[in-house]
């Protein structure tokens, strides 16, 4: 039957009727996706719990990803809550009934999970990496995979790439342990359970100080790039997270996530993160009580402490530079006068005036700085001197960069070397870039020594796998 003009203009204005008298009664069927999300005042994140993406942090709850989705629902004017959730499709299925508005797993998304959603810019490139142990098994090329079954987590975009280099190489074969993270089965590797195992680039930079004895043995191609994900029907949500990552300041974000992340972990090297492992079980337990005695009296982390010693000294009393600093804690005849000691060799002595000169700087650097930047701030202080730290500020703040983090201080300490710039400031010249390498070995060190004092104290040998390993 054929509706007149007539009659079909009075259906629409039945319909538009109905509309409205529904929308009266629930204000939010007028409303955007977006308009929507800001009335509950709220942003979802679903993403994992681990190294790469969140987590809980000396300084409260840290992780690339969280950061990244703290920033952008700040900007919005929404609190950021966090969903866990570990598994791939589980995030696609929450994220699809709503109890979710992006995701940020830390890993790509194959292309079947990519039909299903809507992403974001890429903001960080990821590649599969296969990772044996020293002294392991050895892979020179794509063929050599034939030989050795590829343990990992499932993923859609780890498995697309292997099916489609099984096209080549039939022979490969792999298998998905769902029980396990990537982490535990890189810890499964070190521990010789495993030959191989096969995880994304970002969870092999961030843990590789832990397992110094891990060696990657190729990169698969292609690199595919982290993105967020949302619910294709919010196309408002979409529209601001594009705009947001296309903003500079928010690139200037990232930017700072990677320092923040990433870069502190780039100077070392199997030898340097090995000798530290002996010497924690090694030197440490002579000068632990020393450590935690210095760092309750002035209020620090008898780690941060340890770890900077570490840095000094390699927990060598008797060191001493070429420029005259000596003792465990490497203090300058001139800091040692103004913290009231003769002997900078006497352990005891060294350690609670290097303490105490740290608690001074850290109080100088002032409560305007939030934490960890704080503290960072005031090892590069320890290393530079406190002068050359207020220049570094200022010339942050004369390059546009934020002179309160360490975020913007560091990329702007090199600078100090350079005479265009440190011919400008009070305390001119200073070896600014090694105060950067020198704050972020500290950082490494400090993170390596937590988990091995808890092994320690739990009885494990350093070898020990915490997780059964599954039968064939």
């Amino acid at each position: 039957m054929h509706l007149t003009k007539r009659r079909l203009g009075k259906y629409r204005l039945i319909v538009l009727i109905w509309v409205f008298l529904i929308a009266g009664c629930d204000p939010k069927l007028l409303q955007n996706d977006l308009e929507a999300l800001k009335a509950r005042g709220e942003l979802v994140l679903i993403t994992r719990n681990n190294v790469a993406c969140y987590y809980e942090g000396p300084h409260g709850h840290a992780g690339f990803e969280y950061d990244l989705a703290k920033s952008f629902a700040r900007s919005l004017g929404l609190r950021l809550r966090v969903e866990i959730l570990e598994e791939e499709a589980a995030m696609v299925a929450a994220l699809k009934a709503g109890r979710g508005d992006i995701i940020a797993a830390g890993f790509p998304f194959g292309s079947q999970s990519a039909r299903l959603l809507a992403l974001g810019p890429g903001y960080l490139e990821i590649t599969q990496q296969v990772v044996g142990r020293r002294g392991g098994v050895e892979i020179r090329g794509e063929a050599q995979l034939d030989e050795y079954t590829l343990w990992m987590t499932g993923s859609s975009a780890r498995i697309e790439i292997l099916e489609n280099l099984r096209q080549r190489h039939p022979a490969i074969h792999w298998q998905i342990l769902s029980a396990y993270n990537a982490e535990d089965l890189l810890q499964m590797v070190w521990n010789r359970a495993l030959p191989l195992t096969l995880v994304d680039s970002n969870i092999i930079a961030m843990t590789h100080h832990d397992y110094p004895e891990l060696k990657i043995l190729m990169s698969l191609q292609p690199s595919r790039q982290l993105a967020w994900a949302t619910d294709p029907r919010n196309r408002r949500l979409i529209q601001a997270i594009h705009q947001w990552f296309n903003r500079r300041d928010t690139r200037e974000t990232i930017n700072g996530l990677v320092e923040h992340y990433y870069r502190h972990l780039e100077s070392f090297d199997y030898v340097d993160l090995a000798r530290y492992r002996r010497r924690i079980k090694s030197r440490l337990p002579r000068y632990r009580a020393f450590f935690k005695t210095a760092a309750q009296k002035y209020a620090l982390d008898w780690k941060l402490v340890a770890a900077q010693a570490y840095q000094e000294s390699h927990w060598d009393p008797r060191a001493t530079s070429y420029t005259g600093v000596r003792g465990i804690m490497m203090l300058t005849r001139e800091t040692a006068t103004a913290m009231g000691i003769e002997d900078r060799t006497d352990v005891e002595t060294s350690i609670l005036a290097g303490t105490r000169y740290l608690a001074r700087l850290h109080r100088q650097v002032g409560p305007s700085v939030p934490e960890p930047d704080r503290t960072f701030m005031a090892l590069a202080a320890y290393n530079i001197g406190f002068g050359h730290l207020n220049d570094a500020q200022t010339l942050a703040k004369r390059l546009g960069k934020p002179p309160n983090s360490w975020r913007g201080v560091r990329s702007v300490l090199p600078f100090l070397q350079q005479k265009k710039y440190y011919t400008t400031l009070e305390h001119r010249y200073a070896r600014g870039k090694e105060a950067v390498t020198y704050v972020d070995r500290i950082r490494t060190y400090y993170k390596m020594l937590q988990p091995i004092i808890d092994s320690l104290a739990d009885g494990q040998p350093a070898d020990r796998d915490p997780a059964g390993f599954p039968g064939p």
